[in-house]
Formats: structure tokens, C-alpha cells, sequence
């Protein structure tokens, strides 16, 4: 009987590792997200009050350094599809470097999509 039962045990233990982890890396996942949305928003907003700037002034720059900061929250999720063939890479990349309105709304639209609508404009 001890026979038995040992392989059970040692299967429900494997399968119990398993799901845990499993549990922990939708939760990495879902604050690897939310990060990005948040950095994302925090862009938008930075961009549009710079918008009335004018180039050469410092608020460009601030928009650069914040623009930093959300392509590292996407690294970890840039090949998330967004749609248009896109990646959130490429889309992340467009919108921010190109004034792409397109992609903008791509990764808006992503944002939406896994629950951080509120995080962006």
C-alpha cells in the first residue's frame, strides 16, 4: 500500500508546484502590464503639456526620459500581438518615436484589452 500511495503524493506535490508557479507568473504578468499602461499614461500626459512648449525647452526633454521609462516596461511584453501585425514593440516604438496615431491607439487599445483602460488618456 505505502507503495502506492508514494508516487500519488509525490504526483500532487509536482502538480501543486506547478500550479503555483503558474499562479505567480500570471501575477508577474499582470503588474508587468500594468506597469507598462501606467508608463504609457504617464507619457501621454507629459507629451500633451509639452505640447505647448516649445522645442528647445525642457519639457521635451522630460518627455524623452519618461518615454525611457515606458520602453523599459515593455521590453518584457514586446512581443504581445496588438493587432495591424504589430507587436507591442513595434507599436510601443512607432507611437512614441513617430507620432504614429495609429499605433498609439494600438497600445491604448492593449492597455484597455488587459484590464488598465484607466491608465491611459
Amino acid at each position: 500500500m505505502l507503495k502506492a500511495v508514494l508516487p500519488v503524493l509525490a504526483l500532487v506535490a509536482v502538480a501543486a508546484g506547478c500550479s503555483s508557479s503558474k499562479g505567480k507568473d500570471e501575477q508577474r504578468l499582470t503588474e508587468q502590464r500594468q506597469n507598462y499602461c501606467m508608463q504609457l499614461g504617464t507619457w501621454q500626459k507629459a507629451r500633451n503639456a509639452a505640447g505647448t512648449d516649445t522645442p528647445e525647452s525642457s519639457g521635451y526633454d522630460e518627455v524623452e526620459a519618461i518615454a525611457q521609462d515606458a520602453f523599459l516596461a515593455m521590453r518584457p511584453l514586446r512581443d504581445e500581438i496588438v493587432g495591424g501585425g504589430r507587436t507591442l514593440g513595434e507599436a510601443t516604438v512607432a507611437a512614441m518615436n513617430n507620432a504614429d496615431s495609429e499605433a498609439e491607439g494600438l497600445v491604448v487599445k492593449y492597455c484597455g484589452d488587459v484590464g488598465f483602460e484607466t491608465l491611459t488618456r
